[in-house]
């Protein structure tokens, strides 16, 4: 790559030295107004503006569908519907996001981006309907199936999209904001839930609920076309943001098993990522829906997504100290992991161990925000809320350290998300049948510690403190050189 870059659309040197520009035919024209031109454009081009546009699209659309599902059971009286449809989103979504980063690298994110946004529209009409028409359940089941497919074109795309933008220092920096604006969706939907719903004494959401979820979820939609063209885009420190290009759909997909073939260590973190959507379920369902009313599980939700915010910063900053090794700072992030891991799920055994689905059904009194043991409950589920987010952002920090290269990065979050979503899949179909709350909360323990361990000798071999140009090309047969081109250059 050439250490300087073409110059970006937005500049220009048509000025003569009065400060004049003079290529409109010879015509002066002040020079202040296209300077005022230049300063719009290299803010609109800026990777910081794109991630925080990048977010709003988040926030308004998956953003919007974590606030309904935190709620416990989508807000919902009964919660087999809500975790039939998470079986089928995920089901779908797990073949959706592996094939991804293929269509991805074809059709471009912000393609990916808007299919990707228009699905979440639906699946909350989807529950406007169940709740003004209670028979509508499979109405539900086939929304969250359709928002798979979605949301794994959009979950790869936003994954290419965050991980490409900033430069190798700044990458956990760039998570951090990202998953800051992205889970502010969460906290306005779930505060807007809680208003909505702050008086009542039942357990189910009011249909005004509903109504605004959905009016978020459009406005997301409309936010995709108004994100730059990546080509144009160029970094703080001069270098342009590298989309990858393919002329073949056949070399895209072999691009996968190229990807898999020659970086065989990131099936090290399948688990780790096999187990990053796991847990909603027991937190989601098994918690909060099981013990608290409508009126608590909105509280609880608020301060969940709240506590995502300083999670996603907190660890974000850890992961991005220039003082300390990039192999010390992975190390330190898994140490921090694992005591989290450990401290939340011992205190939440002491409350699981007390209740059971028989003894805590859908129509029993709740716990209110206003009773006894409530205080020391939402301050575990601030930790679940905690725990998540720092998760979530060393997964990606973990793809990230591993490769500089966009096409790369497409494959390697495509399995991210394909992983994640295998497992939530299941975890939510064995809600739906009923699976006791015990199983469900030992299985996710289990699945995190051994997300963890699996990923200690990955990160041991594998992370560097910088990223070789070596180790960070696609290694493809002489046959398909010529499609990977671009995808190799740096």
């Amino acid at each position: 790559m050439s250490l300087h870059p073409e110059k970006p659309p937005y500049e220009s040197d048509d000025t003569d030295p009065d400060g004049y520009n003079t290529s409109n035919s010879g015509r002066h024209t002040p020079n202040s107004l296209y300077a005022h031109r230049n300063r719009f454009a290299k803010l609109y081009y800026n990777p910081l503006t794109q991630v925080c546009f990048l977010g709003l699209v988040c926030f308004m659309c998956p953003g919007s569908f974590n606030a309904l599902n935190g709620l416990g059971a989508a807000g919902q009286l009964d919660p087999r519907a809500n975790a039939n449809a998470n079986s089928a989103l995920y089901a779908t979504f797990t073949v959706a996001a592996f094939f991804a980063g293929s269509i991805n690298n074809t059709l471009g994110p912000r393609v990916l981006l808007c299919l990707g946004s228009t699905a979440y529209s639906l699946y909350v009409a989807s529950y406007l309907v169940n709740d003004i028409h209670d028979r509508a359940g499979v109405f539900v089941i086939v929304a969250g199936a359709i928002l798979g497919v979605s949301a794994g074109l959009l979950w790869t795309a936003q994954g290419s999209l965050m991980l490409a933008y900033p430069t190798e220092d700044n990458k956990g920096k760039f998570i951090g904001i990202f998953w800051t604006i992205f889970n502010m969706g969460g906290v306005v939907g779930a505060s807007v839930s809680l208003g909505e719903n702050y008086g009542s004494t039942g357990n189910s959401v009011t249909r005004g609920t509903y109504i605004t979820f959905l009016v978020l979820t459009v406005v997301g939609v409309l936010i995709t076309p108004l994100m730059a063209d990546p080509k144009k885009m160029v970094r703080a420190d001069g270098s342009k943001v590298t989309m990858p290009h393919h002329p073949s759909w056949k070399s895209e997909f072999f691009g996968l098993l190229v990807a898999l073939k020659t970086d065989p260590l990131i099936v090290l973190l399948f688990p780790m990522f096999f187990a990053s959507n796991w847990f909603y379920t027991w937190q989601f369902n098994g918690y909060n829906q099981a013990l608290f009313s409508i009126q608590g599980r909105a509280l609880n939700n608020t301060v969940y997504w709240i506590a995502q915010i300083f999670g996603s910063l907190s660890i974000g900053i850890l992961l991005d100290q220039k003082q300390i090794r990039r192999r010390i700072r992975a190390f330190i992030a898994w140490g921090v992991l694992f005591v989290m891991v450990f401290v939340v799920h011992t205190w939440a055994y002491f409350y699981q161990r007390n209740y059971t689905r028989q003894t805590v059904p859908p129509e029993s009194q709740k716990m209110g925000i206003h009773d006894d043991g409530y205080t020391p409950r939402i301050i575990l589920y601030i930790l679940f809320g905690l725990l998540d987010a720092m998760w979530q952002t060393t997964s990606y920090w973990l793809i990230g350290a591993m490769s500089n290269s966009p096409a790369r990065l497409a494959y390697f979050t495509g399995f991210y998300k394909s992983m994640q979503s295998a497992g939530a899949a299941g975890v939510w179909r064995a809600d739906g049948v009923g699976i006791p709350y015990a199983n469900l909360f030992y299985s996710t323990w289990a699945l995190l510690v051994a997300g963890l361990l699996f990923a200690f000798p990955m990160m041991h071999m594998r992370i560097k403190d910088y990223t070789d140009v070596a180790d960070d090309r696609l290694s493809v047969t002489q046959d398909s050189q010529d499609d990977h081109r671009e995808v190799e250059r740096h």
